[in-house]
């Protein structure tokens, strides 16, 4: 694993496409917008796509016409399925993906090897943080591709994310996806475990939360999702049925592995019973409200 070093080459496309608009495609599409680039963007949601022309983008009336305009390709997709659909309906004129969902490692690897063999180059690009962070450019683009790859899109992943860490070849960015988002998930489950067991012992939130940020409790997870769980505000940076997405491919891939994740597995059941009570669409910190549905006596 190694930090990109930035290089000088600079293609001049017309435009870039982003491909699904949702929160991730969006903020990097505001990236790309204010970076000076022109974004075609496409998403199956009318609505996606008319907030994307009201943020300054331009909407493609499909992929078929997205190809024709773009010879790069951003992707912003819910699964590794959606990526398939995509990139395998598109013409050749396509010439670079730059996948930043996250996704399946084996599907992914493969998917690489046939773009390879059509001479396309495919660049797993997810990030490690927040829509807000995304579109702060506080995230950090965990990398895999070929080094020549990287290096004639480097241009436009410095816009992406200014911080980027290469972590080998294609397959391996899904991987570095899933163990550093396995971290950040108990570390939210962990804080609002810890809100839970405050309150009930007759702690106050803010308290609470004043309380951890001045100890070795401190985390970004702390700094971050403890306002929302003080003020129960749970509008979506980011969703708990997304993140259980990748709870279940996290295990998956540790069941390959022979692995076994005691505490995943424990997350998972927790946040597939806040999807079932309603609360997939909200924000993470929202596995607050699960937990504390879950008192006993």
């Amino acid at each position: 694993m190694r930090r990109v070093q930035p290089v000088s080459h600079r293609p001049a496309p017309d435009a870039v496409a982003v491909v699904g608009l949702g929160l991730v495609g969006s903020a990097l599409a505001a990236r790309l917008t204010e970076a000076g680039v022109a974004c075609i963007g496409y998403d199956i949601s009318a609505a996606a796509r008319s907030a994307h022309v009201e943020r300054g983008g331009s909407v493609a009336a499909s992929l078929a016409d997205l190809a024709q305009a773009v010879s790069t390709c951003v992707l912003a997709l819910y699964d590794t399925r959606g990526v398939l659909s995509v990139v395998e309906g598109m013409p050749d004129a396509v010439r670079c993906f730059i996948d930043c969902s996250t996704g399946d490692p084996e599907q992914v690897a493969a998917l690489s090897g046939r773009l390879a063999l059509r001479g396309i180059d495919y660049i797993e690009a997810p990030l490690s943080g927040s829509s807000a962070q995304i579109r702060a450019g506080q995230a950090t683009l965990l990398l895999a591709g070929t080094d020549a790859a990287l290096q004639h899109a480097d241009w436009l992943l410095r816009i992406l994310s200014p911080q980027r860490v290469h972590v080998g070849a294609a397959g391996m960015g899904a991987r570095a996806k899933l163990a550093s988002n396995l971290v950040l998930g108990l570390n939210r489950a962990a804080l609002a475990e810890g809100f839970a067991f405050a309150e009930a012992m007759g702690l106050d939130r803010q308290q609470f939360l004043d309380l951890v940020l001045g100890t070795p409790a401190r985390s970004v997870a702390a700094e971050v999702k403890g306002p929302r769980m003080v003020s129960d505000q749970y509008a979506p940076d980011s969703r708990i049925h997304q993140h259980l997405k990748d709870l279940d491919l996290m295990l998956a891939a540790a069941r390959q592995a022979g692995q076994a994740l005691p505490f995943t597995e424990t997350h998972a059941g927790l946040l597939r019973r806040a999807v079932e009570a309603g609360d997939g669409e909200l924000d993470n910190a929202a596995v607050l409200l699960q937990i504390l549905r879950e008192r006993v006596g």
